[in-house]
């Protein structure tokens, strides 16, 4: 379990997030047109997992604004913004803002991508959303950085990330 905090006060995660250098674990995650897609569909791509409480909170619409403008530069990496989100409100928001360069995909059925990667808060007025996570996957499905944001609130390094690639 790890501590991160929500306005300075402690909120705890389910678990771990998977160790750089580990495998990627699966996922089966819902898509805007409301049809699954897993890990396995995005073998050979780079992958950066831009993973967040809500679309309708304004650090998570940044994370998702800002890697979207960063996205189109990236050769063969594919942005995967994953919340526990309706594929609805995820489709509004990118629709609503032009935001074409990532793919947004939901934990909402299951909830089981948010347990397997250790991230799900556990205690706190958002128990049961994701906490604020960038992983980057190669294109061998190896984990090659992965952040977990101690302050919900706070933005995520993109240029840490991003220089991984």
């Amino acid at each position: 379990m790890a501590t991160i905090t929500l306005g300075g006060n402690p909120i705890h995660t389910s678990g771990e997030l998977p160790k750089v250098g580990s495998k990627a674990p699966d996922f089966q995650l819902v898509k805007t047109d409301l049809s699954v897609t897993s890990l396995l569909d995005f073998e050979g791509s780079r992958l950066v997992l831009n993973i967040f409480p809500s679309i309708d909170t304004g650090v998570c619409a940044t994370s998702v604004r800002t890697f979207n403008q960063k996205a189109s530069a990236l050769v063969n990496t594919k942005v995967l913004c994953i919340s526990r989100d309706l594929p609805f409100a995820q489709k509004r928001f990118c629709g609503a803002e032009g935001i074409e360069n990532v793919e947004n995909l939901s934990d909402f059925k299951t909830g089981s991508f948010g347990e397997n990667y250790g991230l799900t808060i556990t205690d706190g007025p958002l128990a049961g959303l994701h906490s604020r996570v960038v992983i980057v996957v190669n294109e061998n499905g190896i984990i090659t950085y992965a952040e977990q944001v101690p302050e919900i609130a706070q933005e995520p390094d993109y240029e840490k990330a991003l220089a991984i690639l």
